[in-house]
């Protein structure tokens, strides 16, 4: 086969949203408990705060600045640090995701 534009673009394309199907079952498998962890800990860590209605003037700030921190500190792919990241940064999305669940179940 030959390397046209469209194969390129389609090899990206499929490799942007199939890519982590060639991973290895120990990587798909630590980024799943990093996400479901995420959700729950986030989960029980949003419904003690709403559920005592302190501090959340302060809270939703902090929460703000740490996801942020998290998504721009990634190192580059060959970095030893690049796979701690990655674990942390599935916890972060675990946790958007429990914020997100949380917001449509009350309402808002």
């Amino acid at each position: 086969m030959q390397k046209t534009n469209f194969s390129r673009f389609t090899y990206q394309l499929n490799n942007l949203f199939f890519g982590f199907l060639s991973d290895t079952w120990r990587t798909k498998s630590i980024g799943l408990i990093s996400v479901l962890t995420g959700y729950f800990l986030f989960a029980n860590f949003l419904t003690k705060f709403i559920s005592e209605g302190k501090n959340e003037l302060i809270m939703a700030p902090i929460i703000i600045v740490f996801i942020e921190i998290i998504i721009r500190i990634r190192p580059s792919s060959n970095s030893k640090f690049y796979y701690i990241w990655t674990v942390v940064d599935k916890l972060r999305i675990g946790a958007i995701y429990a914020v997100i669940l949380e917001a449509f179940k009350l309402g808002s």
